[in-house]
């Protein structure tokens, strides 16, 4: 694991001080990247829920499907690290694609505590239907695909320097 990256933190400036207008301008909505990122998320997933209303699936699933797709028989811890969330919160997902008969769930004979998840037929059915979503969404996006390549790239250095920020 990488090392972290020794955080600082500045002081908060008490209520009685003067802020610049610079100060000011920054505290505007318009002007946080959390906002920026969040607002086009929300965006993000308005854009795909229609698409992936087509497949049976939300976006949570989706996800799940295009881990699953790109490698098969993973455990679920595993998908969680790719996801960058806890099992806990994945396995309501999981048992949901299950009961869909999209995936299956099944323990590891050597390790009782791997849980391992694989695609059913149906599941990876729904691959060819699934290749066209990102084709549609780049349309969506009013973007050239090096300038959404370069985003992408962006964004994921972005969570890595917050990863090691943690």
């Amino acid at each position: 694991m990488p090392a972290k990256t020794p955080t600082t933190t500045l002081p908060l400036t008490t209520a009685t001080e003067p802020l610049s207008a610079d100060r000011l301008q920054a505290l505007h909505l318009d002007q946080q990247l959390c906002f920026a990122m969040y607002s086009t998320s929300l965006l993000m997933t308005k854009i795909y829920k229609p698409m992936l209303d087509q497949l049976g699936l939300t976006y949570p699933q989706y996800l799940v499907m295009l881990i699953l797709w790109e490698k098969d028989g993973l455990a679920l811890k595993d998908i969680g690290e790719q996801l960058h969330i806890d099992s806990g919160a994945l396995t309501p997902v999981i048992k949901r694609m299950e009961a869909q008969g999209l995936l299956t769930r099944r323990r590891q004979p050597d390790n009782e505590r791997t849980l391992e998840i694989c695609l059913t037929p149906a599941g990876l059915a729904l691959r060819p239907a699934a290749s066209e979503i990102n084709r549609n969404l780049g349309m969506k996006c009013g973007m050239a695909e090096p300038d959404i390549i370069a985003l992408r790239q962006q964004l994921i250095a972005l969570r890595s320097s917050l990863q090691r920020a943690l």
